[in-house]
């Protein structure tokens, strides 16, 4: 059964309990205040009831005579002995016609302690409906008799019969105009539930882009659209993650073999050729030196692969006041030791103190000046700056090359990435350093960019939080 079905269901049954409980009430209140009326009528009617039975004789009761020319169709009236004996009878019927009597127990019941009189419903002679008859019994002290008196309850009950039938008439015209009513509102605020599980059936088919169409906020249901649409919006970029984090890795892993792939083959071929020149000292000297280069440039390949598969677990590296200006420095140093043909200036360095591991930041400078040598032309000035502001340490290193393109720019820390393959092979480079430059960076919270521009030259810049004094 649809939610739809069970709530209609739901809110018809609160509704027609409600209207069985207010018709009940109405109809009890009703049937209470007629048998009163009857009763106040029985009351009445006994005086001129008595004086007709006892032919005019004083009866002994209190109370006016209103005649018999008022009493109720069909009153009966009945007169016994204290045995129980009827002495005398009549129905008022006003028409000639016999009227059905009630039917009256034997004995008659008598009134309680301190009442005058009994009143009770009795059946009729005529069968029906029960009760057909409210009957009045009262004992007359000055004549040593029991009056009498029943009034039919017909009208009673055609009073009863025709407001129950209204009511269930009109019960069942609200029923049905508040199902229809009712249908068509849970119809229209459920519809974005309908919606939801359409739109939830595309998703689950691979369409993650779907979203639900946004209903009223300050409903339940608009709410749960919203917190819905949220929800697959962040699955969405979940999934796009997973699939660039994929992507990446399948890449990494193929530059990586690739890569390795080269010094491999290039041991096996001097290997193959050391075999064969055993004879030739001057092959075997090649082939040796061949050897142990190829071995140390796969070596460093690796180590490098380490140091970005350590950075990419997402660990937090080992952090301690480190003077980043004793790292620049030192860092220059080893670079005009290694080229010292090329002019690698060191333009200002302020006193700057960050929290990291003094290797890895070693490594980034490293990294930036090795970049620097490699990739500009021999008479291309390098200048390096270290400045405090903002909080921030900030570290330049600039070059007078040719520039990048843009579209290589915004490639130049993937890994493996080389703007010129050819180059990068010639100088050994495996397109490594700038990636592990932008993750160790962004494991001490900081961010490195790019601004060249082709034929301008290019410049680095890593921002790195300064050390505070808390």
């Amino acid at each position: 059964m649809s939610l739809r079905t069970r709530l209609l269901l739901a809110v018809l049954a609160c509704v027609a309990a409600g209207l069985v409980a207010a018709g009940s009430a109405t109809y009890l209140s009703l049937r209470s205040f007629l048998l009163e009326r009857v009763d106040a009528q029985l009351v009445d009617a006994r005086v001129p009831t008595a004086r007709v039975l006892t032919d005019g004789s004083s009866v002994g009761l209190p109370g006016g005579d209103p005649g018999v020319a008022n009493l109720p169709p069909g009153t009966f009236g009945q007169l016994q002995d204290s045995s129980g004996t009827v002495l005398n009878a009549i129905s008022f019927t006003y028409t000639g016609e016999d009227q059905p009597t009630p039917v009256l127990p034997d004995p008659l019941p008598s009134p309680g302690v301190g009442q005058r009189r009994v009143l009770f419903s009795a059946d009729s002679t005529a069968g029906g409906q029960a009760p057909g008859f409210r009957v009045l019994v009262e004992p007359l002290p000055a004549l040593d008799r029991v009056l009498v008196v029943a009034i039919p309850l017909a009208e009673t009950r055609q009073t009863l019969t025709t407001l129950l039938t209204v009511e269930v008439v009109v019960s069942l015209a609200v029923l049905a105009v508040l199902a229809a009513a009712a249908w068509w509102l849970i119809k229209r605020d459920l519809r974005p539930l309908e919606d939801m599980a359409v739109t939830a059936d595309a998703i689950s088919a691979g369409d993650l882009s779907l979203r639900v169409e946004p209903a009223e906020p300050r409903t339940e249901v608009g709410r749960l659209g919203l917190s819905l649409n949220t929800m697959l919006g962040r699955i969405e970029q979940a999934f796009a993650e997973q699939a660039r984090t994929e992507e990446k890795l399948r890449r990494f892993l193929a530059d990586a073999s690739h890569e390795l792939r080269t010094p491999l083959t290039s041991i096996r071929g001097y290997s193959e050729m050391f075999e064969r020149a055993k004879d030739d000292p001057e092959d075997l000297e090649l082939a040796m030196r061949r050897i142990q280069d190829e071995s140390r440039r796969m070596g460093a390949m690796v180590e490098e692969l380490l140091v970005l598969a350590r950075l990419g677990e997402g660990r937090s590296p080992e952090k301690l006041p480190v003077d980043l200006a004793r790292v620049v420095d030192d860092c220059v140093n080893d670079a005009r030791a290694a080229a010292p043909e090329r002019d690698i200036r060191l333009e200002r360095v302020d006193s700057v103190d960050v929290l990291g591991d003094d290797h890895q930041l070693h490594q980034v400078v490293a990294n930036l000046l090795g970049n620097a040598v490699q990739h500009t032309p021999d008479d291309s000035q390098i200048r390096v700056t270290l400045a405090a502001s903002g909080g921030l340490a900030r570290l330049s290193v600039a070059d007078d090359g040719l520039g990048l393109e843009p579209a290589v720019a915004a490639r130049v820390f993937e890994p493996f990435y080389r703007a010129d393959e050819s180059r990068a092979r010639e100088t050994g480079g495996a397109g490594l350093g700038l990636a592990i430059v932008a993750a160790t960076v962004e494991a001490h919270g900081g961010a490195v960019s790019l601004d060249t521009a082709p034929g301008a030259g290019a410049t680095f810049t890593v921002t790195l939080p300064l050390l505070t004094g808390d």
